[in-house]
């Protein structure tokens, strides 16, 4: 049983077409930033950890130190230096709480992209046209990397046009 072409205005169909040419690549891209959010995140923490142990040891070596009669002042200012390791890894392993909530943001994004791909492939279906050929000067290509950077506009003005 065939079903009447859905009548779309002209924008309306180019806007899908677009829409639907360009979702695999936003997928895609979004996948990679939180790919290279992670390893940030996992480098950050791997960093803490080397600066936590190292002021145990500096901890353990102003006891050694006073043990064998170094001056108060001296073993003092060690642990104090210590101590602000300490702080600064405390700081540095808060701050990337960031991390879990972009994390938790982009999984939301990539599931409503990839539940709207196929209805409106099928909605291009119903309206009997053909998906064009979008290439256009400045379109986004591929995933996001060094030699492939881009600029925050082109974020912005994407993830506008998904209605974010």
């Amino acid at each position: 049983m065939a079903t009447d072409p859905i009548p779309l205005s002209e924008e309306a169909l180019t806007a899908v077409e677009h829409a639907v040419h360009e979702l695999p690549d936003a997928c895609e891209r979004l996948r990679y930033v939180k790919e290279m959010t992670e390893k940030a995140a996992n480098k950050v923490f791997a960093l803490v950890e080397a600066i936590q142990a190292h002021a145990e040891q500096m901890d353990l070596q102003s006891q050694a130190l006073a043990d064998a009669g170094l001056s108060a002042e001296a073993v003092s200012l060690l642990r104090q230096q210590a101590e602000q390791q300490r702080a600064w890894a405390t700081e540095l392993l808060m701050s990337q709480d960031f991390q879990d909530l972009s994390g938790q943001v982009i999984n939301k994004v990539l599931t409503l992209l990839t539940s709207v791909e196929k209805p409106l492939e099928h909605v291009l279906q119903h309206a009997g046209t053909q998906a064009q050929d979008h290439t256009q000067v400045g379109e986004l290509a591929g995933v996001q990397t060094p030699d492939k950077a881009l600029k925050q506009d082109d974020v912005d003005d994407l993830l506008a046009s998904l209605g974010f």
